[in-house]
């Protein structure tokens, strides 16, 4: 009897996540002979010969095909042979893994999704992958779940507003050597997927059905992974001096929410991450105009990695304690709006004067900072985030990548480095930026009733240290400003804006989102 361990992606999702994968696995000690196709892994040292279970006539072939191919396997290189001779199989298809010691986790995510991609579009029901090239067990049980996860990230949809959706299934059979290394990596992997895929559903989701109500009821989901939810509405927030992000919400019905995530896996000092909700930015009164105002539904990708965080964390049932909160809003124009000119009153005490309504993110999560701020002032070694799709500077000058600015104590700590190197490895590519004094001139008064100018009332992109300046707003509207390297009592502050990688390739009109920061964030903290 064949020895197997199936995790179903699609019996995971039906309870833990709104979409699911057209994707199966199944790993065991066995490929099957009858498999619509298979997959065999070559690096630059590899013979045919070498899976000998092949017949001679087959091998014959595949040796052929190589050579007329002139197929080196490099990296990422396939080669497909139909109706190979001797074999029960249809197609067996050769990908290249190049040098072996030149492989990593990313790069083996990545040959999944790309081989799904492939197999999905020509509907292969069966497939049976051979890791066996892969020597080392432990090498061997890694790679195989690590092809499993970038297969299903790429293969993961929204298509619940399409009139025809595909319904295809690949079946997947991985021959592995240690059964109980690549199960347990499996599902340490599809807790990560399951926190990303509901950061990418909240994003897709259209505007109408993903107001902050919405949201918050999203967010309530997670309750039954033990997560504690807290939501606060308008009144609340203005009873607790959080004027910056109840002046955001005043242009739609529903208002402003603050909706916080607690997943406290041990009893250490919790990590804190203020994520950017606006569920639509039509800009308010600064009113966005052509391509701008495009899309503009996913301005809640910040606020939705968080919570997919909190998920990934909770699933994974982690070692971690995180703290997640999240100002969630619709940026509209009405008569009750904020216009530009007007005042309001932070958290922190400080008046902002409003120059450019279409600059709300800063003032979402200013308030909430400083709250993480009051309660990190009590912790050991606290460690605080916002992540947001704050400027189109940063998707300027980072292109597809993140932009993570940092204060001295962060840098000191090499916070965000570490997380920019885990990113590498998990397909979240990022740019460090520090945050400068000039940031803070930027920003300074300008009338006898401001304490701070949120922005100025030109594009970010054509700003001067467009994405930087923001993290110096939030440093002084959180109450950072005092906890600097030189300070009592110094508080490492990142500020993530994910305005480039937020969607795939960079085009917030067409792109699909990548919550990759979910992975990110999950690998510092957890793996």
């Amino acid at each position: 009897m064949k020895i197997a361990h199936s995790l179903s992606a699609i019996a995971l999702g039906l309870t833990l996540a709104t979409q699911v994968n057209a994707a199966e696995f199944t790993f065991a000690k066995s490929i099957k002979p009858n498999d619509n196709t298979l997959v065999l892994f070559l690096d630059t040292d590899s013979q045919v010969a070498n899976f000998n279970y092949l017949k001679p006539e087959t091998q014959t072939h595949l040796n052929k095909v190589i050579e007329f191919s002139d197929f080196k396997a490099g990296y990422g290189k396939t080669l497909e042979v139909i109706a190979p001779n001797g074999s029960d199989h249809q197609r067996i298809l050769l990908v290249g893994l190049g040098e072996q010691p030149k492989l990593d986790a990313a790069k083996m995510a990545k040959l999944g999704g790309n081989v799904h991609a492939k197999l999905q579009s020509a509907k292969q029901a069966n497939v049976s992958l051979d890791f066996s090239e892969l020597k080392d067990s432990a090498i061997n049980a890694k790679y195989a779940a690590e092809f499993a996860h970038g297969a299903n990230l790429r293969d993961h949809r929204f298509e619940q507003y399409k009139k025809e959706q595909d319904s295809h299934v690949v079946n997947y059979t991985l021959d592995v050597e240690n059964l109980d290394q690549a199960v347990k990596t499996h599902k340490l992997l599809q807790s990560i997927e399951q926190g990303v895929f509901l950061a990418r559903d909240l994003t897709s989701e259209v505007a109408t059905e993903m107001t902050p109500v919405d949201f918050a009821k999203a967010a309530k989901e997670l309750k039954k992974l033990g997560v504690k939810i807290t939501v606060l509405e308008p009144k609340q927030l203005k009873k607790l001096g959080m004027g910056a992000l109840e002046a955001v919400g005043r242009g739609s019905e529903e208002g402003a929410r603050l909706v916080v995530a607690h997943y406290q896996g041990n009893k250490n000092t919790p990590i804190a991450l203020v994520g950017k909700g606006i569920t639509f930015d039509s800009g308010g009164y600064s009113l966005k105009t052509g391509a701008s105002i495009a899309r503009m539904k996913s301005d809640m990708a910040g606020a939705a990695a968080v919570l997919g965080t909190v998920k990934a964390m909770a699933l994974a049932k982690a070692d971690t304690n995180v703290v997640a909160v999240m100002g969630m809003a619709a940026n509209m124009v009405s008569q009750f709006a904020v216009a530009p000119g007007d005042v309001v009153r932070t958290a922190e005490g400080l008046s902002v004067e409003i120059v450019n309504t279409d600059a709300e993110g800063r003032l979402a999560m200013g308030d909430l900072l400083s709250e993480m701020k009051d309660r990190a002032l009590n912790e050991v070694n606290p460690e605080l985030f916002t992540v947001a799709t704050l400027t189109g500077h940063a998707a300027r000058a980072m292109g597809p990548y993140s932009a993570y600015v940092e204060n001295g104590p962060a840098r000191a700590a090499k916070i965000s480095r570490q997380i920019a190197d885990l990113g590498d490895l998990w397909a979240d590519g990022a740019e460090v930026s520090r945050s400068r004094r000039e940031d803070y001139d930027f920003i300074r008064p300008r009338t006898l009733a401001d304490d701070v100018l949120s922005s100025n009332n030109a594009a970010s992109a054509v700003t001067a240290r467009g994405h930087q300046f923001p993290m110096a707003f939030l440093a002084i509207v959180g109450g950072l400003d005092k906890h600097g390297t030189e300070s009592a009592q110094p508080l490492p502050y990142v500020h993530m804006d994910i305005a480039g990688s937020g969607v795939e390739g960079g085009d917030w009109q067409h792109g699909k989102p990548t919550a990759a920061t979910v992975s990110s964030l999950f690998a510092r903290y957890c793996l």
